[in-house]
């Protein structure tokens, strides 16, 4: 039998880039933290071990500085008059 044939019969390749279902998004809210959603989030620290996110679909991380459990955000910037109003925009080319 040739590498082309198949007895099961043809095989449908597998997409280069398969688009998830819920594909990870992150969103800068105003005044606030980063908003992840999607499925299959991971947040590793600095050595590479994963945070345990209890099969969330949706984090927020700390812009802040001030949340007590960080890299989450605990709200703390409704208390520290946190303000960023973000705005879209290109970064320059990669060099």
């Amino acid at each position: 039998m040739s590498e082309s044939e198949n007895p099961a019969g043809p095989v449908d390749p597998i997409p280069a880039n398969p688009i998830p279902a819920n594909p990870i998004k992150v969103t800068v809210l105003r005044n606030g933290p980063f908003r992840v959603t999607g499925d299959g989030i991971q947040l590793l620290d600095p050595a590479g071990t994963a945070f345990g996110l209890g099969g969330r679909t949706t984090i927020s991380l700390c812009r802040c500085g001030h949340s007590s459990n960080k890299p989450f955000c605990d709200g703390s910037h409704n208390h520290h008059s946190f303000e960023d109003e973000p705005k879209v925009r290109d970064l320059p080319p990669k060099v």
